[in-house]
């Protein structure tokens, strides 16, 4: 596997650089970028005239990840070959909320046309209940492997929001990326969280909008744990995310954050699915706590496989860690780098949900205020 990356801040730079990536014959291109610069379709008309054959799929972000740290106002462009070849892209327009399973599950019955090794997925974030779409796409997958990726970002404005695809560039579309079976996939994801205040139990919700917790309205509820940044919803709401619990009051290993308000039925829109009678349980977070989660996700990664020289680290974190991190946010990603050394390439963004497999298994899910990470390498031959 060869592994180039360059680093933009408008098209002029990109005409200037892209001959460091073109040199190694890319199979397919990773572009992050901030919304404003992926907006003009430049960026994606250019891609294609240099690379005319080259899987193309990348997002909007809340922050973009390279090898050298993060930023924001730019575009990462991550290009790799393998031997496998130019890989196969599903693609399927969203038609609103409502239809997150079904785009996942069509997806799915593209992706089962080829052989696959696990699937990396990149959707938009503004108008998605993204575990509706996993659920989907896990319900039609025939083969069981793993499921990685995220929801695309709009910095902390949860406008609009991006998707980059072999079609173009649009606002309204999931992009779903093959891996062959011949490449070695490690993944983990660990959070940082640590929860307070009492368990409340889910009284009246439906799918991932809360109405009522113990039989207040849920946004009253909320309100009152904040105090003064309550005036700052929705976006405050990233610092202080829902721990999901079952019934029995055990953790699920969810987060599930607050994408949104409704002041007029006092409802909260969280970025995934909650479970009907379930209870929840409000956390927050320090900086050494979520830069040690980085590197707790990282080694899990490494745990399922080594990566071999020029490798791929894919990192998907967060907005709501970025905004805790504030000037230290660079931190997770050198704890990242300085678990998997230099032979591994990052490359990444701040997101509006994380997915990813629960550690142990291929089971996956939407996480929420979560680092994951995905390893893509090529067994030596």
């Amino acid at each position: 596997m060869k592994v180039a990356q360059i680093k933009v801040s408008n098209i002029k730079d990109l005409e200037g650089k892209i001959a460091n990536i073109s040199q190694i014959d890319p199979h397919f291109l990773l572009v992050f970028a901030s919304r404003a610069l992926l907006t003009d379709t430049q960026w994606f008309n250019q891609l294609r005239q240099h690379f005319p054959t080259a899987a193309l799929l990348g997002c909007s972000t809340a922050g973009e990840i390279a090898n050298d740290g993060v930023d924001d106002d730019c575009c990462v462009i991550t290009a790799v070959h393998w031997r496998a070849g130019i890989p196969f892209c599903a693609i399927t327009p969203l038609a609103g909320m409502a239809d997150s399973e079904a785009a996942g599950r069509r997806l799915a019955d593209a992706l089962n046309q080829h052989p696959l090794g696990g699937v990396l997925v990149l959707g938009q974030g503004a108008d998605i209940n993204g575990s509706a779409l996993v659920q989907g796409l896990i319900a039609n997958l025939t083969a069981k492997v793993p499921v990685m990726g995220g929801l695309a970002g709009d910095g902390t404005a949860f406008s609009q929001t991006l998707v980059l695809s072999n079609e173009g560039i649009a606002s309204n579309s999931i992009v779903a990326m093959a891996i062959p079976p011949e490449i070695a996939v490690g993944h983990g994801s660990f959070g940082g969280w640590q929860p307070f205040g009492p368990a409340r139990r889910v009284t009246r919700s439906v799918g991932n909008v809360l109405f009522e917790l113990d039989g207040e309205q849920a946004l009253d509820v909320y309100k009152n744990y904040l105090g003064e940044y309550a005036a700052q919803l929705p976006s405050s709401g990233l610092l202080f995310p829902f721990e999901m619990l079952g019934q029995d009051h055990q953790a699920m290993g969810v987060v599930r954050t607050i994408l949104g308000v409704n002041e007029d039925d006092g409802s909260l829109i969280l970025a995934g699915d909650i479970v009907a009678d379930g209870y929840l349980r409000l956390m927050h977070a320090s900086n050494d706590a979520l830069i040690e989660g980085a590197e707790a996700a990282a080694h899990a990664a490494q745990m399922l496989v080594t990566p071999a020289d020029q490798s791929l680290g894919l990192l998907v974190s967060c907005v709501g860690r970025k905004l805790v991190m504030g000037s230290r946010v660079d931190e997770e990603v050198e704890a990242v780098a300085d678990v998997f050394g230099q032979h591994v390439t990052l490359a990444g963004f701040y997101s509006y949900g994380e997915i990813s497999p629960f550690v142990s298994s291929t089971e996956c899910k939407l996480h929420n205020q979560t680092m994951t990470i995905t390893t893509l390498s090529e067994p030596q031959v």
